[in-house]
């Protein structure tokens, strides 16, 4: 028995989904529901798991995709492998392609937004994976507002890969709650699936070099931040003003430089909506994502 048999709640995601081989890799892949079509696209250092609590919701209106990247949940997590978003991204349209979608709507978080700006950069209506309309929760969109927090820069630097074997699971969860609205903390059982999911198949070892996003975000920043400021299709954020890393100085920032900026704040929620207050991402994404024509355009 694995250390994820242990975990209920863990098992029954995983066995409710199943495994599909891109370039060599296995990676894990949820569907369900049924109506627009609804790429989910989680963030670091989590899974697809944190749509659990919106699933059914989701699944109620729209036909949901969703999948672990490359190195996190129970995705591949290749040893000595150089993580880079363009390969991400690249993954988000081969499983996309695998069920048979060459467009979607898009609701992403965190690590996920960044994936999500790299599809929006390559958005033409002759591009391998078109996005109809893109929802971001929490992330980094802009470097110069990203607050990382100091675990995050230490694995990041060349000390990462000698520090992985220091972290323990008290850590892990002072620095996870630390991101969530204090009126909304995660669960000791939750924590413990967290943590059991980050470790699995040697999680651990990759997240330095996930962590690789953080510069990546940097020398990039005029093509994915240039993807928001000119999209030619909606665009909607839902920030929880609590986040310490990209909360409402973040959302600010994007009015500043987004156009027309669209942007629905939760303002007692942190940096993982979608787990602290599902109703409310759910309404706001839905009302967002059924506006219009979304619904005949999928």
């Amino acid at each position: 028995m694995s250390a994820i048999d242990r975990f209920a709640a863990l098992r029954g995601w995983r066995e409710a989904g199943e495994f599909i081989t891109v370039g060599g890799r296995r990676i894990y892949c949820r569907r369900g529901g049924a109506g627009p079509r609804l790429l989910l696209i989680h963030g670091f250092p989590t899974s697809s798991l944190d749509w659990a609590p919106i699933w059914p919701m989701l699944a109620a209106r729209f036909e949901v995709l969703a999948f672990d990247l490359l190195g996190l949940g129970f995705s591949d997590k290749p040893r000595g492998h150089r993580y880079r978003v363009h390969e991400q991204a690249d993954l988000a349209v081969a499983v996309a392609h695998h069920y048979g979608w060459n467009a979607a709507l898009v609701l992403a978080h965190d690590y996920g937004d960044t994936v999500a700006q790299e599809l929006l950069a390559r958005n033409e209506r002759n591009s391998a994976l078109r996005i109809l309309r893109l929802c971001l929760l929490n992330g980094g969109l802009f470097p110069e507002t990203h607050r990382a927090r100091l675990i995050q820069r230490l694995l990041a630097s060349p000390l990462g890969p000698g520090l992985v074997g220091l972290m323990s699971r008290r850590g892990f969860a002072r620095s996870l709650n630390a991101l969530f609205s204090p009126a909304r903390p995660l669960s000791e059982a939750q924590i413990d699936e967290y943590w059991a999911l980050l470790q699995h198949e040697r999680g651990l070892q990759a997240v330095p070099s996930l962590l690789g996003y953080v510069a990546e975000r940097r020398r990039e920043r005029a093509r994915w931040v240039g993807a928001l400021q000119t999209a030619e299709v909606p665009v909607r954020l839902i920030c929880g003003a609590l986040d310490p890393v990209s909360g409402l100085h973040m959302a600010e920032r994007y009015r500043q430089l987004v156009p027309r900026a669209d942007i629905v704040v939760l303002d007692d929620v942190g940096h993982f909506p979608q787990l602290e207050d599902p109703q409310r991402v759910f309404a706001a994404a839905a009302e967002f994502f059924l506006g219009g024509d979304a619904q005949s355009s999928v």
